[in-house]
């Protein structure tokens, strides 16, 4: 019998057509991708083969997603945390603090339900005005919404009483709020000394960017090298999670010379 009938079978059943056409492009990226990267390729290459049409979507799904760190969809978030969601609802109905009111709000802006989620958070803040949870929640829908001043507000209140709040996430979703609205100065100001504490990637990237426009060569120079070099001695799972960063800055710096 011919060894390969499976891919033989696959790359000659309605090749002609647009569905035929996408699944054998599947099967042969999924099959140059396991055999360039996956520790376990020869079950998984067989598993390709074999079962033609289902093979490659299984391994789409099962190994290249996770490894490659691609979220899923909102909607597919959803659907699996549907039953989580009506558990949270009848925690925070039923005792109404803004601990419940907050996880709640946290679920629903993770599956893409922003208006639900904003009601869930403002709960939450009525509650607790300064609950630091709440507000980062919040600020994270008002930038959704692209409500950048409402959201600068929230995310200073959370800087005024714990700067280092998420490890610098916070810090940097304020620079972007203070971009939106125009504020340049103070956000350059703001990433000067966040980029000092914490190397995200974005932050040193955005720097190098306005000290470009702003004519500050050196310096943009400087933080992309720094953002480069970082990204490159980082562990390879974190590296490939950086690797847009990692395009942009090279682009930046062929730019700015």
């Amino acid at each position: 019998m011919f060894p390969f009938f499976g891919l033989h079978q696959l790359l000659n059943w309605e090749t002609s057509g647009p569905f035929g056409l996408f699944v054998t492009g599947l099967t042969v990226w999924m099959l140059i991708e396991c055999l360039r990267r996956d520790p376990e390729r020869q079950m998984w290459w067989w598993i390709i083969i074999f079962l033609p049409g289902i093979g490659p979507l299984v391994y789409f799904f099962v190994r290249w997603l996770p490894t490659h760190n691609v979220p899923a969809p909102r909607w597919v978030a959803g659907l699996r945390r549907g039953t989580e969601i009506r558990r949270l609802e009848s925690s925070a109905r039923q005792i109404g603090n803004a601990y419940h009111f907050v996880h709640l709000a946290d679920a629903l802006r993770e599956t893409g339900q922003f208006d639900r989620a904003a009601d869930a958070y403002a709960r939450a803040i009525e509650k607790e005005p300064a609950n630091l949870a709440a507000l980062w929640g919040a600020a994270q829908v008002d930038m959704h919404f692209k409500d950048y001043d409402t959201a600068r507000q929230r995310l200073e209140q959370v800087l005024k009483i714990d700067p280092q709040y998420k490890f610098g996430d916070v810090s940097l979703m304020y620079a972007k709020s203070l971009l939106k609205l125009d504020r340049v100065e103070e956000a350059t100001a703001h990433l000067q000394k966040h980029v000092r504490r914490w190397r995200h990637p974005e932050g040193l990237y955005l720097l190098a960017w306005l000290d470009s426009q702003a004519g500050r060569t050196q310096e943009a120079r400087d933080n992309l090298q720094a953002m480069l070099m970082e990204i490159e001695s980082s562990p390879p799972p974190i590296a490939r999670k950086q690797g847009s960063w990692r395009r942009r800055g090279l682009a930046l710096l062929r730019k700015i010379g």
